[in-house]
């Protein structure tokens, strides 16, 4: 009788606990995106649908702290509110100049055995979803240590992936993995881990003919550590800290929070097509300045020598040589890349740059982040880890004119490496000097955040076409993922648009490039930055096509608008850019096929409008030798029609 009351007791009590099992929803400001909050058995949960199709199956939520596991035995309280949040920005840096906000805000309250241990707050709104968590005191204790996190995104099993695999720390060049620059997978099956290290952000996925999603994160600071995608047979990908042996085993892969605190936002990007990912500005929308602009920054092109001929050529004449280069182009900078403090040195630095203001030309100088976390030896070395150090250097930049720097090898994404690059961006807008970062992690909402910040590498860039053939063979079919997964989520710094046949000094030797010059104007439009070093040299003003050079003059780095128009990742995009009143559309193709399209372009003006396309007078063997490229005035209907067509490696440019 004893047994069968306590068995009675115990179905009352889960009885009980399903009975106050507590859901909330929260939609978008048009209904169509809906996200919905359960406890159900104590265990945080969500789900992400748009327009009745479920994208993010339910999907677990927590945080595991030294205060104590909040991942399990949780309750969502009737503390709950939904209010709209509206925001409108202005930003030269970023994809789109002028932003107007709106969003639909849930703010829900967790306990853990009657104790508030974090509030769980969800932006949605017409394209995106966001999250993060808000964490109280426990008692006396207003700091805490997080472990790890439970948030997860799972997908449904019709799902494919497009990825870019973790590396593993202290590999590659020197050590300086993992620094995102890995090569993308294509449309791969579901419940994969990269090569065991899982994924860097950004992660795209394509829900069958559902549509597609984007998972990055956004507002990482000195508080927290940039984190990952880690993929798991089930078809869940987790939030994953940094590794331990990042930073050469320095610090902890942990994050020490003063409370209460707050995460960074976990973003998601729904549509049934890929212009809500193109198009986002999530990054920007859920963050704010953390300082003002010291002075006005200047945006705009420049050169740099290194990358068609690297380390040899950072000396003096040849530096002068590229600003009178630059000046000619009507270029804003030149990029002096490594090495300049021992082949130039500082006082010949500070002649360049007199050169260069006289000519109106700015100079960027190259910096190791180095510090003690890889083996790379390129100098300037030991000034922008060191606080004392880097304001000396930096005062001395501010002095002689210096615009901006650009800093390498960084060490991975732990909270120490955080706040050095928040440390620098803060010093280097102290005395007014723009920062470029390469060999580095993803930005996370830092064109808003710092306002001197520019652009970072994070990717498979421009350098990989001078160190080997197999990356100018698969140019183009990387040129076809940046718009639709690295760029979507920040300023890319790319280093591309090269008019060189080949990555040499006298371009008779050296890697060979497979892309067309009409190619190489596209991706200066595809590819987002506020400040472009193309990888021109001064050779191209005699050797290359006039009307390329003549675009390479006057194609903007800043823009107004963008709109997503055709194309698959790793197969070919089309998208359109505006700048003030003029529309840029430009396309590249990697397939082996040629593209025909018509498109339907309803921001521009039925008339004429100016066409950068290739040419061919026979078949193509050797685009380099045989496509003509070209320059004419064409068509556009009524309705914004044109069709246009792209052979493999090749592009076009459309300008009204």
């Amino acid at each position: 009788m004893k047994i069968f009351q306590k068995l009675l007791l115990a179905s009352s009590f889960f009885a009980s606990l399903q009975m106050q099992a507590r859901e909330i929803q929260v939609k978008s400001p048009n209904g169509q995106i809906a996200v919905t909050l359960s406890d159900d058995a104590g265990l945080l949960n969500y789900q992400v649908n748009l327009d009745q199709y479920t994208f993010i199956l339910p999907s677990r939520l927590g945080l595991k702290m030294d205060l104590g596991d909040y991942t399990d035995q949780l309750a969502l309280t009737e503390e709950y509110q939904v209010k709209k949040v509206t925001d409108h920005y202005e930003l030269q840096t970023i994809k789109c100049s002028r932003v107007d906000y709106e969003a639909n805000e849930l703010t829900a309250t967790c306990t853990q055995h009657g104790n508030k241990v974090f509030d769980i707050v969800f932006r949605v709104s017409n394209r995106d979803v966001a999250y993060c968590y808000r964490v109280y005191p426990q008692g006396e204790k207003n700091s805490g240590v997080i472990t790890s996190e439970a948030s997860s995104f799972k997908f449904p099993s019709n799902t494919t992936t497009f990825l870019c695999p973790q590396a593993e720390p202290m590999h590659g060049f020197a050590g300086t993995s993992p620094s995102y620059e890995t090569s993308y997978t294509m449309d791969d099956q579901l419940g994969k881990n990269g090569w065991g290290q899982g994924y860097t952000f950004p992660c795209l996925f394509r829900e069958g003919n559902a549509g597609w999603v984007l998972v990055s994160e956004t507002g990482v600071d000195a508080n927290y550590v940039g984190s990952r995608l880690m993929g798991h047979k089930d078809g869940t990908y987790s939030i994953g800290f940094p590794q331990a042996a990042e930073m050469n085993g320095q610090g902890s892969t942990s994050v020490a929070i003063a409370l209460p605190g707050s995460t960074p936002w976990r973003t998601l990007t729904l549509g049934k097509t890929l212009a809500p990912i193109v198009e986002t500005t999530v990054p920007y929308d859920l963050v704010q300045p953390k300082y003002e602009a010291s002075q006005p920054y200047i945006y705009g092109a420049g050169t740099w020598s290194w990358i068609i001929q690297m380390d040899g050529y950072t000396r003096y004449d040849e530096q002068k040589r590229y600003i009178d280069f630059a000046a000619a182009m009507g270029y804003k900078s030149v990029l002096i890349d490594a090495l300049w403090d021992t082949q130039i040195g500082r006082d010949k630095i500070a002649e360049l740059a007199r050169y260069g203001a006289a000519k109106g030309v700015g100079i960027y100088l190259w910096y190791n982040s180095n510090g003690a976390w890889n083996y790379a030896p390129q100098g300037p070395r030991g000034i922008m880890n060191n606080t004392i150090a880097r304001k000396k250097e930096m005062k001395w930049m501010h002095q002689i004119g210096i615009r901006g720097i650009k800093v390498d090898f960084f060490g991975g994404d732990k909270q120490p490496m955080m706040k050095l690059y928040e440390d620098i961006l803060s010093d280097a807008n102290d005395y007014g000097l723009m920062v470029i970062f390469h060999g580095c992690t993803l930005p996370r909402g830092w064109e808003r955040m710092y306002p001197n910040y520019v652009a970072s590498e994070a990717v498979l860039a421009s350098e990989n076409l001078h160190f080997g053939q197999g990356a100018c063979d698969a140019e183009a079919f990387n040129a076809c993922i940046h718009p639709f997964i690295r760029n979507t989520v920040g300023s890319m710094d790319f280093g591309g648009s090269t008019l060189n046949k080949h990555y040499s000094r006298d371009n008779q030797k050296g890697t060979t490039r497979r892309t067309s010059d009409v190619y190489a104007l596209a991706t200066a439009v595809l590819f987002q930055s506020s400040v472009q070093h193309f990888a021109m040299a001064p050779n191209n003003l005699e050797d290359a096509p006039a009307w390329a050079i003549d675009f390479m003059k006057k194609v903007p780095t800043t823009w107004d608008e963008v709109r997503f128009i055709d194309g698959y990742p790793g197969k070919y995009v089309i998208l359109a850019r505006r700048h003030g009143n003029t529309w840029y559309i430009a396309g590249v193709n990697a397939n082996k096929t040629p593209v025909r399209l018509t498109l339907h372009l309803p921001m521009l003006q039925a008339g004429q409008a100016t066409l950068y396309a290739d040419k061919w007078t026979k078949k193509v063997t050797d685009i380099l030798s045989e496509n003509l490229g070209n320059v004419s005035q064409v068509k556009v209907g009524k309705k914004g029609t044109l069709t246009i067509e792209m052979k493999q490696n090749c592009g076009f440019v459309l300008v009204q």
